[in-house]
């Protein structure tokens, strides 16, 4: 199989490896291409028996290398921390294993808090379905010792949010009601629209004006927000997108990606929202 061929067969594995170990597009995108690299120099001076397992390893690492290294960075984070925005980009194939796999902002900060090795196990097991050997092979570790890995990261991972019973027109018309309720400065009605317990988590990364802790209530989420409206330009505008596997919204100032926004659901109303404001983890998505 020649590299052009592999790399179209592997990309989408390889990506959402990646990102859901690292939460950065940016980075995700960057080991894919490392690794490739990787194996076109091993490959030229010996065989490769298995190219995927092979490709799989190097990706791994890579990422277990770039949380390690990024460590001292998550330490001094000024805020919250969000994951940066996946978008769905007209069925970009990079993609769409993650958004088959459905795996949310929600589920991603989970992951977040297993160890790299626990994430590692996790995910080859619970999403991509790698057999211990096949996981052993990769993170370098005894067959014994992944399913203890795993058994201990499954156990931290239970507290995980239950998938709403929402489809996805339903998500997407609440979220076109709440962001025209905010554009009317329609309090009442995206009050509705909201569940009393919400919690909106914004990161600005220190980089522009977030808030720095959750914001909990519905009452607190729409008095912030309608304060942020009243400060945008009148050239602002709105786009609906796909976002981490769920209905979102980019907010465009003088024609730059400023806010995106993205939701879980619980009870047919707005449970969860997700702003990213941090202007480095939306560099991937300016035109």
């Amino acid at each position: 199989m020649e590299t052009e061929e592999l790399y179209q067969t592997y990309k989408p594995l390889l990506f959402s490896i990646a990102y859901q170990m690292t939460g950065s597009v940016t980075d995700a995108e960057d080991l894919v291409q490392e690794a490739f690299l990787t194996y076109n120099h091993v490959s030229s001076e010996k065989v490769i028996e298995n190219k995927k397992a092979y490709l799989c390893k190097i990706v791994m690492n890579s990422s277990i290398d770039k949380i390690r290294s990024a460590a001292n960075k998550r330490e001094v984070y000024v805020g919250e921390w969000l994951p940066e925005p996946l978008v769905d980009a007209e069925n970009d194939p990079s993609h769409t294993y993650m958004m088959k796999e459905s795996i949310s902002t929600a589920y991603l900060l989970l992951l977040q808090q297993l160890s790299e090795d626990e994430r590692a196990v996790f995910l080859l097991r619970e999403v991509f379905q790698y057999s211990y050997e096949e996981i052993a092979a990769i993170i370098e570790k005894s067959y014994a010792n992944c399913r203890q890995i795993f058994h201990r990261a499954k156990k931290s991972m239970e507290n995980r949010p239950k998938a709403t019973t929402m489809d996805f027109q339903s998500m997407k018309s609440n979220l076109e009601q709440f962001t025209m309720a905010l554009q009317t400065g329609n309090i009442k009605k995206m009050l509705e629209l909201l569940k009393t317990d919400a919690v909106l988590i914004s990161d600005g990364g220190g980089k522009v004006k977030a808030a720095l802790n959750p914001i909990y209530s519905s009452e607190r989420i729409v008095l912030l927000f309608t304060s942020i409206m009243k400060k945008l330009p009148e050239n602002t505008r709105m786009e609906f997108k796909v976002v981490n596997g769920f209905p979102g919204v980019f907010v465009i100032v003088n024609d730059n990606v400023a806010y995106v926004v993205s939701l879980e659901f619980q009870d047919d109303k707005i449970w969860r929202m997700y702003m990213v404001a941090n202007p480095e983890k939306l560099v991937h998505l300016q035109k």
